[in-house]
């Protein structure tokens, strides 16, 4: 009612059910958690808009809205208008993005009166305009399937993801990342194991183990036959004595 705009019907739904969502997760590094992914929606209450007025107390302050360029250009093409801080937008602040930027709810046309169309944009650091989604359900999966990993809505601008953010991507969403491979073909994606080059086994000369000489079978028996010659002498020898 402040505003004379009404929320979109899915964004509506999701407010009725619950006022907000906030979820962290985090991972354990020598033995101490480290706070990573965080999914956040703001409340009802947070729902606060962009543009409308100056962070400063002085009359002359500066706001968003003296940023507006008459000479940006505008949706051409297959790419869509950009939002406008002045009075031709309202810009609702749906997430925070723990201060990477700002993903926005966007009333595009304002003027004479606030059109229902509603679109979800991400505004950067650098307060460039970034599309995401038309509507608030899949903004939502997109939340979702990022796992609220730090800075993931730059994977939807031109220049990226930073570095450091990229290991947490290559960690847990290799393919979102690597998103020349989405063109490919779904074969690209599986492990072509080849079985006769991983157990292929190293063509090893065989040890022969050398066996004693064989002594014939005459010469066995000669030598028994001594050997008991030789202990019945020297029984005989001692039954002489």
């Amino acid at each position: 009612q402040k505003n004379s705009c009404v929320l979109p019907e899915d964004l509506k739904n999701f407010y009725l059910m619950t006022d907000g969502f906030q979820m962290t997760w985090s991972v354990k590094t020598d033995d101490t958690p480290m706070p990573l992914g965080s999914m956040v929606i703001n409340s009802v209450s947070k729902l606060c808009r962009l543009g409308g007025s100056s962070m400063y107390t002085l009359p002359s302050a500066p706001t968003l809205a003296d940023l507006e360029d008459d000479t940006d250009e505008e949706g051409n093409g297959d790419k869509p208008e950009k939002p406008h801080f002045d009075s031709r937008s309202l810009i609702f602040e749906l997430d925070p993005c723990n201060g990477n930027g700002k993903v926005c709810l966007v009333y595009k046309h304002a003027e004479p009166v606030v059109s229902p169309d509603t679109e979800i944009w991400f505004l950067d650091r650098a307060l460039y305009w970034h599309f995401l989604t038309k509507t608030f359900t899949a903004y939502y999966r997109l939340l979702i399937t990022h796992l609220g990993l730090p800075q993931w809505q730059y994977a939807f601008t031109s220049y990226g993801v930073s570095p450091q953010a990229k290991q947490w991507f290559n960690m847990y969403k290799p393919i979102t990342i690597n998103t020349a491979l989405l063109s490919e073909e779904a074969d690209s994606f599986v492990n072509k194991l080849d079985p006769n080059k991983v157990f292929k086994s190293k063509n090893k000369t065989p040890v022969l183990k050398r066996k004693p000489p064989s002594q014939p079978p005459g010469s066995q028996k000669s030598h028994t036959s001594m050997t008991s010659a030789k202990t019945s002498s020297l029984a005989g020898n001692s039954s002489r004595k």
